[in-house]
């Protein structure tokens, strides 16, 4: 998923960027409330994750504004504010999850993921493209009876490929969804990844996969 957190503590920030990207995901984040609400309102992101006290705007106010707007991205709000009254006003503005801090990231990374899923239009737990199966909630992923294990990042391009079956993909398509915007890619880094996965997903007894469409990018199925 892309995600964005908006926290001003910079070490907080980082940590929590590390361990999504840890978990598969593309994560950018901002510092103060301004960029945070323009980052949200500007793009495309999965989850939003918010801190309360920010400056220039606080979280509960680029809620608020992003609802107002019709903008359905789910969104979870940090605070180390623990009373009722705060937890109550974070879900009137929209919050669809609440986490107080301090946090175990393990948690952090468990909401996302269920908020993730809860966004979806048709929940699809489990993927299916010809003999290949994935399992979202496990990351238990099959070829023909097969068992296949991928890193966090591999899942992410596979679960990308799945869900846009039978569509060409542009190398621009996957950088947008899968990596953060500040990640530096090297020339071959999205080739790296590909070739990975194809070694681990295709097999010399069954039809190819994932197949390169040459000038423009790839197809899957």
């Amino acid at each position: 998923m892309k995600i964005l957190v908006v926290e001003d503590d910079p070490k907080l920030a980082a940590l929590i960027k590390r361990g999504l990207a840890q978990d598969g995901h593309a994560v950018d984040y901002e510092l103060d409330g301004e960029a945070g609400y323009e980052d949200a309102r500007q793009n495309a992101y999965d989850v939003l994750i918010l801190d309360v006290m920010l400056p220039k705007k606080d979280g509960l106010s680029i809620l608020r504004e992003l609802r107002s707007h019709g903008a359905k991205t789910p969104v979870l709000i940090l605070t180390a504010r623990d009373q009722t009254e705060d937890v109550v006003a974070g879900f009137n503005a929209g919050a669809d999850d609440y986490l107080r801090k301090p946090f175990a990231l393990e948690e952090l990374c468990a909401r996302v993921r269920t908020l993730g899923r809860r966004a979806a239009v048709a929940p699809r737990l489990m993927m299916c493209v010809e003999s290949l199966e994935f399992d979202t909630e496990t990351k238990h992923v099959s070829r023909a009876g097969r068992e296949i294990r991928l890193t966090g990042k591999e899942l992410a391009y596979l679960e990308y490929f799945m869900r846009n079956a039978g569509i060409v993909i542009t190398r621009s398509m996957l950088e947008n969804a899968l990596w953060d915007r500040a990640a530096e890619l090297s020339s071959n880094v999205i080739d790296v990844y590909i070739g990975r996965l194809r070694s681990k997903i295709e097999f010399d007894d069954l039809a190819p996969l994932l197949v390169t469409v040459r000038g423009i990018g790839y197809r899957f199925g």
